[in-house]
């Protein structure tokens, strides 16, 4: 696949500034490959490509960026996969604007792979996390990639609980293959790179870009069978992403959480429109067919299952938004029962926390008048 001598015209195409990949899939389904799209004259690419852009075409701003990625190809652990390969993820030619070309770094079999996609929150609460953890790694084990965009939050949880599985994961960049972002990904992305699968389809140096983002959600979903959302708000790309799945054919599930909680919302959003209610990872498996959890790992599990203790992250964070008891938080924070009551005292004056009957605590969100 990366010893296509064909390669060069590939990049060529997919490198030239203001050549979209509509014009790029015109021109090859009129020409046929893109060797045979370059040998044309001019005037028979007039029709695609404006007269700026087919000036640029050829130009030496291209020819430096086509032998840069040629050497990036040199790197071991390095892929090309072009629209012509056989190794083209058959998924993606289901979508209404597949890319041309993606840029790939580790275990290229897994575009093979059968694959859900997890996405979610960047501002997870720790029990979102640890449900994302818990239900990619389930799901993994069963067979299953798990696909997300390396996002801090439930991508990054989705990714773990995937690396820990048999199925791996596939990590869309919106960036160039070469940028990691957010940077507190860096070691994450190395080991997905070296267990998993980066893959992207921006040209290398291509820095963060909000616009890329929302093209980067349609590759998530578009590589998967469904698209599981464990926590979003209303107004978030995780939506994008399920919005572009359910455009795309592909099955919807989402986690209920607290009626309190903001990032609880969107999936209640998307249940309400039609997304299957999900409570573990059978209840995926079932509507996917073909495959089957094994363990515990595949429910809901608790917030101290991914992030121990420490009173750092602040025992808010641990409480969520349902009603909870001492014991439950003293697990959760890793704090003794005398350090966890001074602390909700003190929540509470500050009208942080509601006591409730029963000995349970609970949080209070704050509105705004």
């Amino acid at each position: 696949m990366t010893q296509d001598p064909g390669l060069a015209s590939w990049l060529q195409l997919t490198l030239t500034p203001g050549l979209g990949g509509a014009a790029i899939r015109a021109m090859l389904k009129q020409f046929g490959l893109p060797e045979r799209v370059l040998a044309r004259k001019p005037s028979e690419l007039a029709a695609h490509i404006a007269p700026s852009v087919l000036e640029a075409l050829h130009s030496e701003t291209v020819r430096q960026s086509v032998a840069a990625a040629l050497a990036w190809l040199e790197q071991p652990g390095n892929s090309l996969v072009t629209l012509a390969d056989t190794g083209y993820p058959h998924l993606l030619l289901e979508i209404p604007d597949p890319p041309p070309l993606l840029y790939a770094r580790g275990r290229v079999e897994l575009l093979q792979s059968s694959a859900l996609a997890v996405v979610g929150s960047r501002n997870a609460t720790a029990q979102g996390a640890a449900n994302a953890q818990s239900f990619a790694k389930a799901l993994s084990d069963a067979g299953l990639a798990i696909v997300s965009g390396l996002a801090l939050g439930i991508d990054a949880a989705a990714h773990r609980g995937g690396l820990a599985g048999k199925g791996s994961t596939i990590a869309v960049l919106g960036t160039g293959i070469d940028v990691v972002y957010p940077r507190a990904n860096t070691a994450l992305a190395a080991q997905i790179a070296e267990l998993g699968l980066l893959i992207s389809e921006f040209p290398l140096g291509t820095g963060a870009m909000a616009s890329n983002f929302p093209r980067r959600n349609r590759l998530i979903s578009g590589l998967a069978q469904g698209c599981l959302v464990v926590e979003a708000a209303l107004a978030s790309g995780s939506l994008i992403t399920a919005r572009s799945a359910a455009e795309q054919g592909r099955e919807v599930f989402a986690i209920p959480g607290s009626i309190h909680s903001p990032v609880s919302k969107g999936c209640h959003a998307l249940i309400k429109s039609g997304a299957k209610l999900v409570e573990s990872a059978e209840d995926v498996l079932a509507e996917l067919g073909g495959f089957r959890a094994s363990g515990f790992a595949s429910t809901v599990q608790p917030t101290g299952a991914l992030r121990g203790g420490g009173e750092s992250a602040g025992l808010l964070e641990h409480m969520g938004h349902d009603p909870v008891d001492i014991d439950a938080l003293c697990v959760r924070a890793g704090m003794s029962a005398e350090q966890v009551s001074s602390e909700l005292l003190r929540l509470e004056l500050a009208g942080h926390v509601a006591a409730l009957p029963g000995g349970l605590f609970q949080r209070l969100e704050k509105r705004s008048r």
